[in-house]
Order: C-alpha cells, then structure tokens, then sequence
C-alpha cells in the first residue's frame, strides 16, 4: 500500500494520540514495581512489569497489516526504569521484526527508476531550453525574418521554454522539500502546511499552466498550417491576437478551475494525482487539442499524398518523400502525443507503464530541441539570412568576403543598413502585397534528383477553389549545400505544396 507523506503523517500522529489518550484513562493492574508507559518516536508502550515486553508494530507503517504478528521488543528493569542504550539516554528497543527490507528493496528500485528519468527530463530539457533561447535570440535580430508566421514559431519556442524552466523550479522545490525533513514531532506536525508546501503547490499549478500552453501553442502551429493550404484568402494580423489568445489564454480556462478544486478537495502534500476525476479537468481539453492536431495532420498527409501521387514522373518515389513529410512532422505538431493520450497510466502497469514514461518523457524533454531545429537552425531561410549577416559583419571588418548587397551605388558607410532593408518577398508575404502566404516552415522533405539533369522539383500550390489540380507546375531549387539537384531541410511545406516563387 502506498501512502503520500501528508497521509503517513497523519497516520502516525492519529496513532500517537490513541496511545497518549490510552495511557492517561489506564492504571498498572499489577503490584509492586513498574514501568511507566509511554511513547516513543516509534511505538506506543503500556504500563508494564519487569521483564522483556512486546507490542505489534505500530500500525501506521505502511507494511504492516491487521493481522500482522510481528512485534517490537523492550526491556523493564527491576528498578522500574526502561533498559537504555549503551552510552545513551535513549531506551532501547528492538524493532527488526518490523523492518520491511523487501519494502525498502522495493523502494531503491523505484527510487532509482525515478531518478533514471529525472536525469532523462534534466538533460533533455536543458538540451531544449538552450537552443529554443539562442533561436528566439537569433530570430529576434535578424529583422528580415520578422513575419506573423515566425511570431507564431517565437511564442512556440517561448511556450516551451517556460515549460522546462518550470519543470526545473518544480524539481528544485521537491528536491529541498524531501531532502530538508523535520527531526521532531512539532516539525512533523507542522510540516505539510509549511512555506516549502505551498511554494511545492504554486510551482506544480504554473507547471501545469505552462505545459497546457505548449500543447495549446502546437495547437495554434497546426490551425496555422491548416489555414494556409486549405484557405484562399486570410489576414494574418488579425490571426495573430486571436492565436495569442488561443496559446496564452486558453489554458487559463481549466487551469484556475483545476487549482481552486485542489485547494478544496484535494489539498494534500504537492498536488499528485490521486483523484483521476480532477485530473482530468486538465487532461480533457488537452486531450481534445491533440486530437485536433491529429486531424490536421491526417488532413495534411492526405493533401500531399494526392500532389505527389498527381505526377509520379518527377515523384517516382513518393512513398519515400511521404514518410520524410510523416517523420518532420510528428516532432513539429507532438503527434507522438496521440498514443500517450489514448495509453494513460490506468491501463498500463509494472514494466509497461515504466518503458511507456521513459518514452513519454524522452519525446517531450527533448521535443523543443527538436522543434528549434527544425523550424530553426535547418531552415533554408534562416540559414541564407544568418549567412548574409555573417558575410556583411567580415566585410564591415575588413576581410575579403563577397558582400551581402551590390554596393556599387551605395557609400561605404550605409553598408550595416543592409541587414534593415525591405523585408523579402517570402517574410512579407500577405502583410505588405496582399497575397497569400508560402512559407511557414512546417515540413521539409528531401529527394534525390535525377542524375542527368540535376533538378529537383516542388509540387505547385493549391491557391483557392478557382485553382484547378491539373494545373501543377514545377521549379528547380537547388540544395543549399551545393549539390545540384538534392533538396535539403530549406525546403518548406508550402514549397512543396504551392508554387516557388523564386
């Protein structure tokens, strides 16, 4: 049987009172010389006459049954007096009977099942948290990149930043709240509704807020993609704020009303989940996210399947680049959380639940790594904008590079404006001509192109209703490492999906 510490506390304390309550109504039935009875940090003694005396294991130990025959020793000298240890003013007492060394065995297992994936979360979030920071760094300075579609990415990336900081808040408060225990009973008593309880309660309730958000933000990344290949016309200004609304905002919806029933039905130790019901007034909604996420995805493989099925003369293997589009994509919109969704804890158990949470964690620890990567650090736009970048800082530094710009008619000393020029064509999309966007680097797909003519292909886009399929034209884009005729991870969804506009 398990007990959380709040519930063992108030067993032991329970048990305690019993006895105090006991040894003040009773009077020793004997004659002559005795023991005083008494309670010690461990066990409940009665008034007792010379001679060695046994009690039961006390009762709240979480081993011990009802009809548990094993007892706890003591001696009562002659004198009237409890034995004492050696060199102590401490009774002795012998307890091996009560000792549970296959609880505890059990206990280290679990214990080191448990740490095993608390080293797995740390590494795999702070993996994350470094590289979502340099990425958001990186796309806050480079202006040309500054578009509703990398907004979108930007509160992503921040969503789950905030998710591993307070994952490690929560790790450090549980850390000091177990390792710093009381050594006395007021300490004891006192304990489940000390500061570091509360701090423990306040840094799960933003945990869970946080991790809402996240789920809630590739939520909004999914809506996104879906609004761009199957929408003719939209403002993404406007989108914008209701996206915010939908990531920032949402979550509060359940996450106040979750707090407020824990506070008043559930207020025990550092809020674990003991009742599956209000749990689940958080796991409802971001259930019901997922799903929607699954459905886009589901939504998109198909579209695409259809355009590269539509001309297999360019796309003889479009299996292989189908499954490329799968693999980029479970990362990008947390697919793998469907299978998570529909597994809970309740119906798996022992080995199965364990490998379940050591993949589960794995997957979203180093998720947001992933996520930068993709959306980021092996993104051809990005990697073209950081190149220029690094290409003007040598040039401004006097080192013989090719410049980023033609500054044949241009002073030296407008050079550094280079970087703060009119936003590309592809970062501007709808904001300043009024078009439909291309790019959202949502998926990247590779194909080798054929060998004679080096070239590769993109499917053209679906534009709106009046759009016909047949219509399907094809542009060459070569890699960005140099190898004609190879498509690299700069390749976006939308490059595959609508017309290049290079």
């Amino acid at each position: 049987m398990k007990l959380t510490l709040k519930e063992l506390i108030s067993k032991r304390n329970e048990y305690r009172e019993n006895c105090t309550r006991s040894l003040a109504e009773s009077i020793f039935s004997g004659t002559g010389t005795y023991c005083n009875g008494t309670v010690d940090l461990f066990v409940c003694w009665p008034h007792s006459a010379p001679g060695n005396v046994s009690v039961p294991c006390p009762s709240y130990l979480p081993w011990v049954t009802e009809d548990d025959s094993r007892s706890v020793y003591r001696q009562c000298l002659s004198n009237g007096s409890w034995r004492l240890q050696e060199n102590s003013s401490e009774a002795w007492r012998d307890q091996r009977e009560c000792d549970e060394n296959r609880f505890f065995e059990a206990e280290e297992d679990e214990m080191f099942r448990q740490a095993a994936l608390r080293v797995i979360s740390i590494v795999g979030y702070a993996l994350s948290l470094f590289s979502l920071s340099l990425a958001t760094l990186l796309m806050g300075i480079l202006r040309k990149l500054h578009c509703t579609r990398n907004y979108i990415h930007i509160n992503l990336f921040v969503s789950f930043m905030m998710r591993a900081i307070a994952v490690f808040i929560k790790e450090i408060v549980l850390h000091v709240m177990y390792t710093k225990l009381p050594s006395d009973d007021p300490g004891w008593n006192s304990y489940s509704n000390s500061v570091i309880a509360v701090v423990c309660k306040a840094s799960r309730m933003s945990m869970e807020y946080f991790v809402a958000c996240n789920y809630f933000w590739l939520l909004v990344e999914a809506i996104f993609l879906h609004t761009l290949l199957f929408t003719a016309v939209l403002t993404k200004r406007r989108l914008l704020k209701r996206y915010m609304l939908i990531g920032w905002g949402t979550p509060f919806v359940f996450v106040v009303p979750w707090t407020v029933t824990k506070v008043l039905f559930e207020n025990e130790g550092c809020w674990a989940n003991k009742d599956r019901w209000i749990w689940w007034i958080i796991r409802g909604p971001i259930t019901l996210s997922v799903l929607v996420i699954f459905y886009i995805f589901i939504k998109i493989l198909m579209l695409l399947l259809s355009k590269l099925k539509a001309d297999q003369v360019r796309f003889t293997d479009y299996r292989y680049s189908l499954a490329r589009a799968t693999l980029v994509l479970i990362p990008l919109l947390g697919i793998h959380e469907v299978v998570f969704t529909l597994l809970i804890d309740e119906c798996v158990e022992g080995n199965t639940r364990y490998a379940r949470n050591v993949i589960n964690l794995t997957l979203s620890s180093f998720q947001g790594f992933l996520v930068s990567v993709l959306y980021c650090f092996a993104n051809g736009e990005f990697q073209a904008e950081l190149k220029k970048h690094w290409q003007l800082f040598r040039f401004t530094n006097h080192f013989q590079v090719t410049p980023c710009i033609d500054y044949r008619d241009a002073p030296l000393k407008h050079l550094w404006k280079c970087s703060r020029g009119r936003r590309s064509h592809q970062s501007e999309s709808y904001e300043e001509e009024g078009g439909p966007a291309t790019h959202s680097h949502l998926l990247q797909v590779a194909w080798q192109g054929d060998r004679g003519g080096g070239e590769g292909g993109a499917v053209a886009g679906w534009r709106g209703r009046g759009r016909e399929m047949g219509g399907l034209e094809f542009h060459t884009r070569k890699s960005l490492s140099g190898s004609d005729g190879e498509m690299t991870l700069g390749e976006t969804m939308e490059e595959i999906l609508e017309e290049s506009e290079f």
